[in-house]
């Protein structure tokens, strides 16, 4: 009869446990390097520029907020887009971004350097979507009520911030790359979502529905453009050196 030797019955089970778990934390660690690896700033040379319209056709659908407290700040019972259309059926507040770009030009500078801001006014985030890089958010309370400013990637709280009184301010601290949605435990219609960029290659649509990224190294890429009640959209997008290369995408 043939005998087969597994080595690991032989260990004792506390060992065994803390095997399994070293093993299981290695992954995660190999697997978060891998998703945060660096973008590399480079001379981009003969870049090409990309140049799109985000529209929406049909009824623009529409939500209901129902404050029940602290309405002396807060308002009263109204109706809201969910999706912000302006002239020519433009989508406003759509965020555009090429998707997993490894390297490329600089960050945009600020003069002087500041930090992203997140205020809440009469009971509402502004602005309501932003895009910013990895690191800090200012979040500001420019109410004089409490509000419990919540932060989550997918499930999982990025911050929680109770911020009691007017002008108070608190720092995230936002590292890793994705869509943070965020939220007022204190009151539960206000929303915000900051993207955290993984590079600069990104825009957030204006009233006319337009973005623009420029300084794009020649290649294949893909074009990704999410709002929040339509989702998420992927298409395949050809830069070519020295040209703009237009775009229309429709979001259903």
């Amino acid at each position: 009869m043939i005998r087969h030797f597994y080595p690991f019955k032989r260990m004792l089970p506390g060992f065994y446990s803390r095997w399994v778990v070293l093993m299981v934390a290695a992954s995660v660690v190999a697997m978060s390097v891998n998703e945060t690896r660096a973008y590399e700033v480079v001379t981009v040379a003969g870049g090409g520029t990309l140049a799109g319209k985000i529209i929406y056709n049909g009824a623009v659908p529409t939500k209901k907020i129902i404050p029940g407290k602290d309405p002396e700040v807060c308002g009263g019972i109204r109706d809201v887009p969910q999706v912000m259309v302006g002239a020519d059926k433009g989508v406003m507040q759509a965020v555009a971004y090429l998707k997993k770009v490894g390297s490329g030009k600089d960050w945009p500078a600020a003069d002087p350097p500041v930090t992203p801001v997140l205020d809440q006014k009469k009971c509402e985030f502004a602005p309501h979507v932003q895009v910013i890089r990895r690191g800090a958010l200012d979040i500001l309370n420019s109410d004089p009520i409490l509000h419990n400013t919540h932060g989550f990637y997918g499930k999982r709280t990025a911050f929680n911030l109770a911020m009691p009184n007017q002008g108070e301010k608190n720092t995230a601290d936002l590292k890793r790359p994705g869509l943070v949605r965020i939220e007022c435990d204190a009151h539960g219609w206000m929303l915000a979502w900051v993207h955290v960029a993984d590079s600069p290659y990104y825009a957030v649509s204006g009233e006319d529905g337009m973005f623009t990224m420029t300084d794009i190294p020649p290649g294949e890429y893909t074009l990704v453009v999410w709002q929040e009640f339509t989702g998420t959209l992927e298409k395949p997008v050809v830069v070519k050196a020295g040209e703009t290369t237009e775009m229309t995408i429709e979001l259903n």
